[in-house]
């Protein structure tokens, strides 16, 4: 079978390789020079490694894509980092049972009222019931006032700012069932993993053509798609089955044929982009280690700090200390129009609230834009998430807004592209 896969990103890479194991003639176009998707890197001369341009990672039990990574014979690296909370202008250790029972800005029964609530969720297998509810309203009542308050409405009103409060109490049973206290990276980041993949995928008689652009999809009795690159005119190539693993948004745009029914349907389906600012610095930022920091202040102009070089080795990047700014924006928000300089004047004055002379070490920055990033997830999603079969005769969609209840991440990427890959050979 003849299948194009639109998308380098993890999910197509995935469908490309599942298919090409099983001697199904594949070629995957991707827009970009790179493979990765959301997760692509980029490497300075003095680094050995690729850095994300957006902070990730796996947990220990991200079962999909670390099958793949032992498959093909690629190197996981485990550590333990630091995970803290920034509350009243002080961190505070928060990622595990006995530092939630340890927390000092709330009273011993606080502590333990939230444990149970986070408890029962980490216990819990069943999320269907869960999503018809708004995690602003379930959460104050049964953790309490004070704690939701405290930690867990900033961590929302910053993730996802005006839709916090319309947030599935499904998606946040999905981010505590996921975390594991340990974390799991890539040897030599995730480019260089997705670039094994690729090598995968050739290997096994696929073909991926970068810095190719799908500029419509058709049909013309099979799906076909017109596509152009810098070195060719617009050409137009006939298929067997497209899979399109593109935001929804952009797959509208490259198929006019779609019926507005369904174009309407796909409108509800809402998401954030992503605005990442990695300093780099001489010395670490964090005096106590913390990889990874939540701001709990809804009036803050960040919502995570990630010191990366907590986590992996800075001898990687040249012994450089490497610290994300992260923020999820709508895509027509200010931040985006914001130069790195604008963006840094901006998060200054609350940077130095945690580390005073921070500014002495940094030696360089960078910024980085993803226009779609993070799905919204409000009550009953599951009524409204796009099925992989299209209108459009054997024309697929997969991307990260179907991989509820999970959140977005590689590794439902990938367990994404197993299944769309199952599906097409059926």
């Amino acid at each position: 079978m003849k299948v194009a896969v639109i998308g380098a990103g993890f999910t197509g890479l995935s469908a490309a390789y599942h298919l090409s194991k099983q001697n199904h003639q594949v070629s995957v176009f991707e827009k970009e020079r790179l493979a990765g998707g959301l997760a692509v890197g980029y490497k300075e001369s003095d680094w050995n490694w690729s850095l994300e341009k957006h902070y990730h990672h796996w947990f220990t039990n991200d079962k999909a894509i670390l099958d793949l990574a032992k498959e093909i014979g690629h190197e996981v690296i485990v550590k333990r980092p630091k995970t803290s909370v920034f509350v009243g202008n002080r961190i505070y250790q928060l990622d595990s049972p006995i530092s939630v029972l340890k927390f000092p800005p709330l009273t011993i029964i606080e502590r333990i009222r939230m444990s149970v609530v986070l408890g029962f969720l980490k216990i819990n297998p069943f999320w269907e019931p869960l999503e018809k509810y708004k995690a602003s309203e379930v959460l104050p009542k049964y953790m309490g006032k004070k704690p939701y308050e405290m930690i867990w409405e900033p961590l929302f009103v910053n993730k996802f700012g005006k839709f916090s409060k319309t947030v599935s109490l499904a998606w946040f049973w999905a981010r505590i069932q996921k975390r594991t206290p340990s974390l799991a990276y890539p040897k030599g980041g995730f480019s260089n993993f997705a670039d094994r993949l690729v090598g995968e995928i050739e290997k096994n008689g696929g073909k991926v053509y970068f810095n190719t652009e799908v500029t419509e999809l058709f049909s013309r009795g099979k799906p076909a798609l017109k596509f152009k690159n810098n070195k060719t005119p617009e050409t137009s190539e006939s298929f067997d089955a497209v899979i399109v693993t593109l935001h929804s948004f952009l797959f509208q745009k490259i198929s006019p044929r779609l019926p507005q029914d369904y174009r309407k349907n796909l409108k509800k389906l809402r998401g954030l982009g992503a605005i990442d600012l990695v300093l780099k610095l001489n010395k670490p930022f964090f005096s106590d280690g913390t990889y990874w920091l939540n701001i709990c202040d809804k009036n803050a102009p960040v919502m995570a700090v990630v010191e990366h070089t907590n986590f992996m080795n800075k001898i990687n990047y040249g012994g450089q200390n490497l610290l994300y700014l992260g923020n999820y924006r709508a895509y027509d928000d200010t931040y985006f129009s914001m130069t790195k300089e604008e963006l840094l004047s901006k998060f200054d004055p609350y940077l130095k609230k945690i580390n005073t002379d921070y500014r002495k070490s940094l030696v360089g920055y960078e910024l980085f834009k993803a226009p779609f990033a993070q799905p919204i997830i409000p009550v009953n999603y599951s009524k409204i998430i796009p099925s992989f079969k299209t209108p459009l005769k054997n024309i697929y969609l997969a991307n990260i807004e179907q991989v509820y209840p999970w959140d977005r991440g590689t590794n439902y990427a990938v367990e994404l592209g197993e299944k769309i890959a199952a599906l097409v050979t059926k």
